[in-house]
Parts: structure tokens; C-alpha cells; sequence
């Protein structure tokens, strides 16, 4: 692509958005911006794009929310008269231009006489997905970008069953993008898809029927949970009315919300990033909790299909979790409550990525239920779950990532934060009877499986040179690998490029050492980032923390990097 053509192209267009154009005209005549805003389009990558707001091929606009709708319509349209009556369900969160660009989502949609069901306010990820399976859609959208800082957004879409897309979707639809022009894509008139039935917006019966499942993952009685006090965070995000709703559906009266963060707003102006993994987030929701006098603290990201969480340590400080220690409490508690009821079915089984802690498999083993990895990402989650309805081989009990994702309730088929949200604080309010904290529970877990311990560094490059570099990166990870770290000898070396263990290909290196410790990169598929993630295993807390900084330090070493250096962000 010749970013100066591109550039003048766009500027040439009659119709193009004033505010884009503006932008334009400012960047005249420099020629790196110009070089990084149109070299290439957007990537469209694990289901969906997400990047910087701006004007450009390589940004987030208009055009580029209308370039991959249009390539879902063609999709769709392809199918047949029965998918395109089905239609697309679209939601949107707090982001900037969010609602905009879900109505022009729509728009588009009813251009190819497609329907589209436009949620009328912001909602979260997981009711997109709930609403997708509910109204027997024939795909779904939802706009937003995550946990990333306020300049981005995004778009991820779904398929039938409410997962994000397949890899055969996905590159159908990345196929069709290839041959849409951004600034010739067809709107609809609003009106008039409405009067046609093709645009039709949704909202509190949605709500009220995501709202009724949520209440069917319950364990305990509404007593159980009357006098928990518990702190509730949605970061400027969605998660504030589903999130307070399922609690108080089962049964939890002394929920107090951050009021610094409980309304949407697209600046996350007390936060410098709203994302539940980082331990910097959760500032006002533990200064609440003292001043509250509750014991936990719970965040969901903007979307609200990650959730964190902080407790009170042995000394009643509070601690963050990182998203493998809430996974390991969430497993064993939902395992243990169905071991009581005797509702342990003798198929069932745990989901878990192949970068999430080895932690989940040891507790799944003490209930005799098996744990099936997948590859990194929630939708491939959703493809063994999927799989297991079809052949009936296993049943889902519960998956979870370390990136704070997990999923109880396959009415769902994303990560759902309010799911999780819901059960922790639950599982909370049942040990509190018992004179017992997460921490402790979580204590007593590692004394029963072994002290495992996670961590993750991310390096972000920008840009194509950025790209390259990654991409320079992995080469010698494949090329030149370590033969040994530090002192231990590499056992394994996993390619996942090619495709094994019976999963699809995907660019992740994961290499197995000698001591049990583990460690693997991955490029992200939507950002311009590569991560690194370790693990070890220890004989006490102390030995664990010994053996991953030790591990750490050595790795990046030898890909020539030091841990909390400028480019290296870590979470």
C-alpha cells in the first residue's frame, strides 16, 4: 500500500468526516505520520481489529468500523436469506465514538438488508455474546477495546453460538476485506431500516433474560450472602448495572460501588489504565473497602469480561490476585460445590489455555475432572465447548486464562466479568462463615497442589518497524533457542506454528525446562505487542518467588531485554 496515495485518496473524498479531515490537513507534509497511519490497513486479527482512534487505514474510524462490517454483510449474504433475516446483534461500551460506530455498524448492515439489533445504551461483552445465542442471531458485533488506554477502540465480532469468530470465519471475512473500499461502503437510511424491519433496537428484556441465567450459577442461599460487605469497581466502564443486579439477585445487600468510577466515561480520568490486572487500578476501590470495612474489592475492565480482584492478606492488608490465583479459587470452589451436591458429572472437564498456571490442571485432578488446553484466547474456550455439545464426549465445568477471564455459564461463550464477578463474591461470603479469607483458602490450595507461581512482561514496538522487530524476535526463538536457562536444561521445546497437539497453528513458542518452570512468547494478534510468560513451581512461597525472578531475569536476557526497561511493559 503507498501510504502518499492513500493519504491523498482519502483527503480527495468528498464525504469524508470534517473531524477526520482536520486531521488530516494537520499531518500534511510529515512524512513518518503519514507512513504510519496508512502503510496498511487495520490487522484483522483473533476475530476483530483494535487500534489507535485517528484518521487513516491503520486507525480506528468510521471507515473502518463500515470496511469490516460491510465484509461480515458480504459474509452473511453469501449464506443465504436465512442468515441475513437472523441478522447481527451489536453492542457497544463506554468508549470514545463507541455508540457511533455501533449505529454505523447497523447502518451498514441494513444496506445489505441484513437486520441488526442495536443494544440502546452501553452494555458488556458477555451480554453480546448471551444476546447473540438468545435471539438466534447469525452473528454479533461489539465495539470496544478492552482494557487498552482511552485513545483506542475497536471491534470484535461473533459468530452464531456467541463465541468470537472461528479461524474459517475469520479468513472468509478477512478475505472479503481485502476487496472493500472504506470510503465506498453503502449506509442505510435510519428510517427507513427501521420501517423495513431491519433495524431494531433492544435493551431490558435483554437485560432481564441475561439477568435470569446469571441467577441459575448460584450455590448458596440469599442468606448466605446478606451481611458480606463487598466493593464493586466498574472502571468508567459497563459493568456497573448487570454487576450490581446479579449481586443483589443473590441475595448481597452491603455492595458499595466506587463513585469516583461508577459512571461510563470514555476518559478513565482516575485510572492510567483500566485494566483489572493491573494492581494500580484497584486505588480507590481499596481506600472504599477500608472505609467500608469489607474484605473484597472487585474490578471488571470497560467491557466487563475480565474481573480482578483484591483481599485482605494475614495481616488484613489488601493484596491484588493475579488472574491464575482467582482461577484456582473459583475452580476449586465451583468443583467443590458440585462434589458436595454430587453433581460432579463423570465427563466433565476444565478449559484452560496452554499460558494459564499448571495450578488449574493439579486442582481439577484432586476432583478426578480432566483439563483440556487450548490456545490463547477465550474463543477457542468456546470451540471445545462447542465440540463437546456436539459429541457429547465432555461436559463443560469451567474455563478460564491468566488475563483475568473466565467463564461458568456456557450461556455465554466469551469470558463473562459479571459471571465471575457474581461467584467470587459468593465464594467469599461462604468462607467468611467459616471464619476463613480467599487468601487463606488460596494458602491452604497451594499447601494441598504445590506453590505455583505466574508472571507475564510485555513488550510493545509500534508501528511497522515495530513489527519487524517481533517478528525478527520470534525468528530467533525458532531459529537459535536456548539449549539451556540459567541452569536448567531445555526438556521441550513447542512450536505451535505449524499446528500440534491437536490444535490449530498460531505463532506461540512455549519451551518446557528440566525443573518443571516453563516459559512462552506470543505476539498479540490485535496489538503491537509481543508477551512473555513464565511459570515455576516451588517447594514453599519463598522458593517459587526465588525460582521465577530467577527465570525472568535469565529469559529476557537472552532475547536481549531487561525487565522494566522503557519498552517493556509489565503486567
Amino acid at each position: 500500500m503507498n501510504a502518499q496515495a492513500e493519504y491523498e485518496r482519502w483527503l480527495r473524498h468528498e464525504e469524508l468526516d470534517p473531524d477526520l479531515r482536520r486531521e488530516l490537513f494537520q499531518i500534511e507534509g510529515d512524512e513518518r505520520e503519514i507512513e504510519d497511519r496508512f502503510y496498511q490497513s487495520l490487522t484483522f486479527g483473533t476475530g476483530g481489529l483494535r487500534g489507535v482512534l485517528g484518521a487513516g487505514t491503520n486507525r480506528m474510524n468510521r471507515y473502518t468500523v463500515r470496511k469490516v462490517t460491510q465484509s461480515l454483510a458480504r459474509f452473511l449474504v453469501r449464506q443465504g436469506d436465512a442468515a441475513m433475516r437472523r441478522g447481527v446483534v451489536i453492542a457497544y461500551d463506554s468508549r470514545r465514538q463507541s455508540s457511533a460506530f455501533a449505529r454505523e455498524a447497523a447502518l451498514v448492515l441494513a444496506a445489505n438488508q441484513v437486520k441488526a439489533y442495536l443494544f440502546e445504551g452501553v452494555r458488556p461483552t458477555p451480554e453480546l455474546s448471551f444476546a447473540v445465542r438468545h435471539l438466534g442471531a447469525a452473528a454479533g458485533i461489539m465495539i470496544t477495546a478492552s482494557h487498552n488506554p482511552p485513545e483506542y477502540n475497536g471491534c470484535k465480532l461473533y459468530g452464531a453460538d456467541g463465541a468470537q469468530l472461528t479461524a474459517d470465519a475469520a479468513e472468509a471475512i478477512a478475505a472479503e476485506l481485502a476487496d472493500v473500499d472504506e470510503l465506498a461502503v453503502p449506509l442505510a437510511d435510519a428510517e427507513d431500516a427501521a420501517a423495513q424491519g431491519l433495524l431494531e433496537e433492544i435493551g431490558a428484556a435483554m437485560d432481564e433474560a441475561y439477568a435470569a441465567r446469571l441467577r441459575t450459577l448460584a450455590f448458596q442461599s440469599r442468606e448466605n450472602n446478606a451481611d458480606y460487605r463487598v466493593v464493586y469497581t466498574p472502571l468508567h466502564g459497563t459493568g456497573s448495572a448487570p454487576v450490581q443486579r446479579a449481586l443483589l439477585d443473590i441475595g448481597f445487600r452491603h455492595v458499595t460501588v466506587v463513585p469516583e468510577q461508577e459512571r461510563p466515561d470514555a476518559d478513565f480520568p482516575t485510572v492510567a489504565s483500566p485494566n483489572p490486572e493491573d494492581p494500580a487500578a484497584f486505588a480507590l476501590a481499596i481506600e472504599t473497602a477500608e472505609k467500608t470495612e469489607a474484605d473484597l474489592a472487585m474490578a471488571t475492565d470497560p467491557d466487563a469480561d475480565r474481573v480482578g480482584v483484591a483481599v485482605r492478606d494475614g495481616s488484613g492488608a489488601f493484596v491484588c490476585l493475579t488472574g491464575n490465583q482467582l482461577g484456582a479459587l473459583l475452580l476449586d470452589y465451583i468443583l467443590s460445590q458440585r462434589a458436595k451436591r454430587q453433581a460432579l458429572p463423570g465427563n466433565g472437564a476444565i478449559v484452560k489455555t496452554i499460558v494459564t498456571s499448571e495450578m488449574g490442571a493439579a486442582i481439577a485432578a484432586r476432583y478426578g475432572v480432566e483439563t483440556v488446553e487450548t490456545l490463547t484466547g477465550f474463543k477457542h474456550i468456546a470451540e471445545a465447548i462447542r465440540q463437546w455439545e456436539k459429541t457429547g464426549e465432555k461436559t463443560f465445568l469451567f474455563g478460564y486464562e491468566e488475563s483475568c477471564g473466565y467463564l461458568i455459564g456456557d450461556f455465554c461463550r466469551d469470558k463473562d466479568g459479571v459471571q465471575a464477578c457474581m461467584l467470587t463474591a459468593e465464594m467469599a461470603a461462604y468462607y467468611a462463615k467459616q471464619g476463613k479469607s480467599l487468601h487463606q483458602v488460596l494458602l491452604a490450595l497451594y499447601e494441598q497442589v504445590g506453590f505455583y507461581q505466574e508472571a507475564l512482561e510485555s513488550f510493545t514496538w509500534t508501528g511497522r518497524e515495530g513489527a519487524k522487530r517481533i517478528q525478527r524476535l520470534m525468528e530467533r526463538l525458532r531459529k537459535e533457542p536456548p539449549e539451556r536457562v540459567g541452569d536448567a536444561a531445555v526438556t521441550a521445546r513447542k512450536d505451535y506454528l505449524p499446528g500440534i497437539d491437536g490444535l490449530p497453528p498460531a505463532d506461540v513458542i512455549k519451551v518446557l525446562l528440566a525443573d518443571g518452570s516453563w516459559f512462552a512468547a506470543r505476539p498479540s494478534g490485535t496489538e503491537p505487542k509481543i508477551k512473555f510468560y513464565f511459570g515455576v513451581k516451588g517447594t514453599d512461597a519463598a522458593d517459587a518467588s526465588e525460582r521465577l525472578n530467577r527465570l525472568k531475569t535469565d529469559v529476557l536476557q537472552f532475547i536481549g531485554m531487561t525487565k522494566g526497561s522503557d519498552l517493556c511493559h509489565a503486567h
